[in-house]
């Protein structure tokens, strides 16, 4: 079979080296993808922005599936272009992918189906959201409503930090259009996870659990950025925490979206926090999430195309997924700067000695090919990904790539999995 996948980044790279390890895919193509897809894939040239175009690649090609990675196209409805042609693609509809695309759809649909989320309130006024600050003080969370890449919320310990965050979002326009509405919301306290699962609109059935690093640097200081690294297992999602995760939060959200008309159909993304035993979401993504997508397809046993086309066909029930116990721990490498303004074109060295070491696959994300080298294009550079028989052997493995790795200005967190080792 043949498989498109769209996307550039870590998580389109594990994508593509988990399908590779099927047997029944005889053919990846990527657009645009970057220097380490291009190893294992062909990379085509086509704008991923342009819907129809890759429309007619497909048809022309012959591709059996088609995989979105970033949320961008699920949000601007490539799911529907591609239904309305009969081909068969990995992804929720233009409307489902409202539960990312706009965190007041989001919400509001939380808020109406009795699932636990963070109280709120909405607006499209500065003045109004001033006040609403002034009034109900710090911490406080600020979002912007649209996508903004996972630089979109402010968590603000200070009035004044929430005031620039509105600022910021709704004068400066630092986002566009997805910051015409923002969203203000009580401070969550507790300990964040990320949960994942995959559904066909009927069944159901979750991903090993992991934890992601948001913020640039260690201790979770500075400012938010797209993932600074991930682990799996997340010890704080119990067995426990689980049942209610997915008797509380998925399946509801998945009744409460089909009560509106809309069937949900791909990969189902609950950001959460847990405090004292109860989580409640953070957010919603309708896409695998990156940094997390390398530790946890790291673990997948199961052949991803056949699971892939088991949603695709509605008939997930029929597949039994299995994991590897071991551990798998991510740790970002980004450009210096990022999340701010960075650098690109810096020579990249060392990638192929740290693949060699035991248990290490080197992730690309933000890299690209000059005059035969691969240089930085990005801001999230590489997601240097090691599994082991414990989390502290995994970490090790993963830091040792990490040293192997060098290019100007290279930034990385050096605390990834540290909440997991204090748990043992």
């Amino acid at each position: 079979m043949k498989v498109l996948v769209i996307g550039s980044g870590g998580r389109e790279h594990a994508i593509c080296w988990k399908l590779s390890q099927s047997r029944s895919v005889d053919k990846i193509y990527c657009c645009p993808g970057n220097a380490g897809i291009a190893q294992i894939a062909e990379c085509i040239s086509v704008n991923q922005n342009d819907f129809q175009a890759l429309l007619d690649f497909v048809k022309y090609e012959w591709i059996d599936l088609t995989i979105v990675g970033p949320e961008d196209p699920l949000s601007r409805g490539i799911v529907d272009l591609f239904q309305k042609e009969g081909r068969r693609i990995l992804g929720p509809t233009k409307a489902a992918a409202q539960l990312e695309s706009s965190k007041v759809f989001c919400k509001d649909l939380l808020k109406s189906h009795g699932i636990p989320t963070a109280e709120y309130k909405t607006f499209t006024s500065y003045i109004h959201a001033e006040e609403h600050v002034r009034f109900k003080g710090a911490p406080i969370v600020i979002k912007a409503d649209g996508l903004a890449a996972g630089k979109g919320v402010f968590i603000a310990s200070t009035v004044e930090e929430a005031l620039d965050a509105l600022r910021v979002i709704m004068k400066d326009k630092a986002f566009g259009e997805a910051g015409e509405r923002v969203i203000i919301e009580d401070c969550l306290q507790g300990e964040e996870a990320s949960y994942m699962a995959f559904t066909d609109g009927k069944t159901i059935v979750p991903m090993v659990s992991s934890q992601d690093h948001k913020r640039i640097f260690d201790d979770d200081k500075g400012l938010n950025t797209g993932g600074m690294g991930a682990y799996s297992p997340a010890p704080v999602i119990t067995p426990e925490i689980e049942k209610i995760v997915m008797t509380k939060i998925l399946e509801p959200t998945v009744r409460a979206l089909r009560s509106e008309g809309i069937i949900y159909k791909g990969i189902l993304y609950a950001g959460l926090m847990i405090h004292n035993g109860m989580p409640s979401v953070l957010e919603y993504n309708c896409r695998l999430g990156d940094p997390e997508t390398q530790p946890v397809l790291s673990r997948l046993k199961t052949d991803f195309m056949e699971l892939a086309m088991a949603i695709a066909e509605e008939r997930l029930a029929d597949i039994t997924i299995e994991w590897m116990p071991d551990p798998a721990v991510c740790v970002v490498v980004s450009s210096g700067g990022y999340p701010g303004n960075y650098r690109k074109g810096d020579v990249i060295t060392g990638i192929d000695a740290a693949n060699m070491l035991e248990g290490v696959q080197v992730f690309h994300a933000g890299t690209a090919f000059k005059e035969n080298e691969i240089v930085t294009s990005g801001g999230r550079v590489l997601g240097v990904t090691a599994t082991g028989k414990d989390i502290a052997t995994a970490k090790a493995r993963a830091y040792e790539a990490v040293q192997k790795i060098h290019f100007d200005g290279m930034h990385y967190r050096k605390d990834i999995a540290d909440r997991a080792l204090k748990k043992q």
